[in-house]
C-alpha cells in the first residue's frame, strides 16, 4: 500500500513564511507553494523565464526533461523581481527544515496542490496541467480531499 505525502495548509504555510527574512528564501518558498514547482524548478529559474505581460512562467526541462508554461499566482507577483534565486537544491531542502520541521521541501508542491483543490475548487485536470504530470493518477496521488472538502461537496448536493 502507497503512503500519500504529508501536506500543510495555507495557514501553516504561512505561518512558517512570517519567520523568512532573506527575499530569495522567502520567494523560493512560495513557488514551491503556490506555484507548485519542484525545488530543480525553482534553482534553474530565471528572470528571462518569466513574462508578466502573458502572466506565465516557463518551466525549461522539467521533470522527463519537458517543458510547460504555468500561470503566475498572485501571491507571488511581486517576489518574482528577487530571481535568480541564487540557492542551490540541497540547501532550499535543509532552508524548509528550518521553518517546517516536519516537512520535506517537495512536501510544499504536494500542499499547494491540495490547497488548490480543497480550498479555491480549482478542478484536477488544471491541477495536472500546472504540475506538470501526463498521467492524472500521478496528481490523484499529491492531492488529498480533505473530510470537510467532501463533506461540504454532498451537503451541497441535497
Amino acid at each position: 500500500m502507497r503512503v500519500l505525502p504529508s501536506t500543510i495548509s495555507e495557514n501553516e504555510f504561512l505561518e512558517g513564511l512570517k519567520q523568512v527574512k532573506r527575499k530569495e528564501l522567502k520567494l523560493a518558498f512560495m513557488l514551491g507553494f503556490y506555484q507548485c514547482m519542484r525545488v530543480s524548478e525553482i534553482v534553474n529559474l530565471k528572470p528571462e523565464n518569466v513574462n508578466m505581460d502573458t502572466g506565465f512562467i516557463h518551466i525549461k526541462q522539467g521533470k522527463g526533461s519537458k517543458d510547460r508554461d504555468i500561470p503566475i499566482m498572485q501571491p507571488v507577483k511581486h517576489g518574482l523581481r528577487h530571481l535568480p534565486i541564487g540557492l542551490g537544491v540541497r540547501s532550499l531542502e535543509k532552508w524548509v527544515k528550518r521553518y517546517w520541521p516536519n516537512i520535506h521541501y517537495h512536501t510544499l508542491r504536494h500542499s499547494g496542490a491540495t490547497f488548490y483543490l480543497n480550498d479555491k475548487n480549482i478542478d484536477i485536470r488544471h491541477i495536472q496541467l500546472l504540475l506538470g504530470h501526463s498521467q492524472l493518477n500521478t496528481t490523484q496521488i499529491y492531492t488529498h480531499v480533505s473530510p470537510k472538502n467532501l463533506k461540504d461537496k454532498f451537503d451541497g448536493v441535497w
